[in-house]
């Protein structure tokens, strides 16, 4: 009896001194920031946070959850989370406030975006942006129902149903297993005449002359493409000397002077063609007079016939004729 009296009265001492510690050390806690920054942050829910949790940045603790509360506004009713900060927590007005969780088992804490280099530091009652995080009981939901949903999956193939999917199919096969043979039958011939290089696909596979022609064939297209590059390049190079004035295109393009001087040029030879058109001049005479053309056409038939006269007197009565001219 007096040794059951002892152990009960040992627990209980070190109970109290186990929660005396657990007080001492919270409250120790809480006084490392109870001369920092106050901010907060809201969020759409608490998450099983609660009084006393950490504040980290970069996992490194910068301050505690000092106070958890409602706030009605007119984006709805938000959970506020007031935190204190240590003095000297490099935490900006552009920080990003979230609800971590450091496991499946662990201890839900506040995280600070620690990649804020704009904003300036926080004052007292800041409110920090906040990104949710997922839900850890919402994410566990969904795995359930996930799980559910595959062993009602699993539970539905049952023996009936499974010759209710694959009956046709063997049905089909049973039905054609004939024309499945033969077809079968037909590739494994043909597979083997391509592998012994017969007919057109065998030869294009095992001919030695035919990849060698149309390797020749490959190799002389890529050789007029090397061609018709270095014709693009010869012509891309004309173009280039036209557009700086280079060569007589060139000049004859850029120039506004001999621009002009061609225009002009073209000018008068229009115009004298239309004088000619309309028989002005001796050229449009030439052209539009049909009495000088009758004139010329019957001068033309004279001579004609005067030199067949000629030719029929022979050459010694034509060297008389002209002694006779001369003399």
């Amino acid at each position: 009896m007096k040794n059951t009296l002892e152990t009960r009265l040992g627990l209980f001492v070190a109970l109290v001194a186990l929660a005396a510690f657990i007080i001492m050390f919270t409250i120790g806690g809480f006084e490392k920031f109870q001369h920092g920054i106050r901010i907060h942050a809201l969020f759409n829910s608490a998450k099983e946070l609660k009084l006393g949790d950490r504040v980290k940045m970069a996992g490194v603790e910068v301050g505690r959850v000092e106070k958890i509360g409602l706030n009605e506004s007119t984006n709805g009713v938000k959970v506020k989370i007031t935190m204190r900060l240590r003095a000297d927590a490099p935490v900006k007005t552009d920080t990003i406030a979230k609800i971590d969780f450091a496991g499946l088992m662990g201890q839900n804490f506040v995280s600070l975006d620690a990649a804020s280099t704009k904003g300036s530091p926080v004052q007292n009652d800041t409110f920090l942006s906040t990104l949710e995080q997922p839900d850890l009981s919402a994410i566990m939901a969904k795995l359930d129902n996930v799980a559910t949903g595959v062993e009602n999956l699993t539970k539905s193939f049952t023996g009936d149903k499974i010759d209710n999917l694959f009956g046709p199919v063997t049905d089909f096969l049973k039905q054609n297993s004939g024309p499945l043979t033969t077809t079968i039958a037909n590739l494994r011939t043909i597979s083997g005449q391509i592998a012994e290089g017969k007919g057109t696909v065998g030869k294009l596979i095992n001919d030695d002359a035919l990849y060698n022609t149309a390797l020749t064939t490959v190799s002389n297209l890529q050789s007029t493409s090397d061609e018709i590059k270095l014709a693009i390049g010869d012509a891309r190079k004309v173009i280039e000397g036209v557009n700086a004035g280079k060569g007589t295109i060139g000049k004859l393009v850029t120039d506004e002077a001999l621009y002009n001087e061609t225009t002009a040029s073209m000018t008068n030879l229009k115009e004298i063609l239309q004088k000619i058109n309309q028989g002005q001049g001796t050229v449009g005479k030439l052209v539009n007079d049909q009495e000088f053309y009758k004139n010329a056409k019957l001068t033309l038939q004279k001579l004609d016939k005067a030199t067949e006269g000629l030719e029929d007197q022979g050459p010694l009565s034509v060297v008389g004729i002209l002694a006779n001219g001369l003399f």
